[in-house]
């Protein structure tokens, strides 16, 4: 017998790192605003609670570092990073010009299949917002741009969109603390066009949606102004 035929199968499927599972969750806790702007962050703190060495540690604050949610000060403390309201308009950008596409083909491509799915969330969005649950929302709320984008077949444009879209996560957190009907009408309108086959109409309705955060971030950071830069 041949001895490569003694070789075993390799497991091809992806595991994540000890790093990309540091950095996966810390991201998460400083979208959800679990870490607030200016909470102070150690590598030995993080290492203790997550039974790590700081190795890793410090490969996940440096990935978070670049995407410009911490801050690192050698020789000092390193600290989740303020919002900056030039990150939130640079991302919401980004998210209209590739949603308000997605919107447009959705509207040219779903089955009643797709077209039930996103019922599916609507209504599950609906019940969130009865239950005043704004955690369940907002995963509700990715849900469902990130179905629009996958079942037109643009899941790469999704992919685009959750890499850049977490500066303006943190002021969309802040937004449901009174803004979370006047989301649901807009995914009610998004949902209603794409169902009616109107792209044009599904593409204006998803960018009246993503241009709300523009009418509503002088509120938030009024009433969170320590969570905010500095106006330059």
């Amino acid at each position: 017998m041949s001895e490569l035929s003694q070789l075993p199968l390799i497991d091809q499927q992806p595991r994540p790192t000890v790093t990309d599972q540091i950095f996966t969750e810390i991201y998460r806790q400083v979208l959800t605003l679990e870490l607030l702007p200016g909470t102070k962050m150690s590598e030995i703190d993080v290492a203790k609670a997550m039974g790590v060495s700081r190795q890793p540690v410090r490969d996940a604050f440096y990935r978070l570092s670049k995407m410009g949610f911490l801050l690192i000060r050698p020789q000092r403390a390193t600290t989740v990073s303020l919002i900056s309201p030039r990150a939130v308009f640079q991302a919401r950008f980004i998210r209209s010009a590739l949603e308000k596409e997605t919107a447009r083909i959705a509207a040219l491509k779903f089955k009643q299949d797709d077209l039930r799915a996103l019922k599916a969330l609507i209504d599950a969005q609906d019940a969130a917002i009865i239950e005043a649950d704004k955690t369940k929302f907002h995963q509700l709320d990715d849900l469902f741009h990130r179905e629009i984008c996958v079942r037109s077949g643009l899941e790469f444009a999704w992919e685009l969109i959750y890499e850049n879209k977490g500066h303006m996560d943190r002021v969309r957190i802040l937004s449901l603390e009174f803004a979370l009907r006047e989301a649901w009408d807009d995914h009610v309108q998004i949902f209603n066009a794409i169902a009616a086959q109107e792209p044009d109409q599904a593409s204006e309705a998803m960018q009246t949606h993503m241009a709300r955060i523009l009418g509503q971030i002088d509120r938030i950071r009024a009433a969170h102004i320590t969570l905010f830069e500095e106006e330059v």
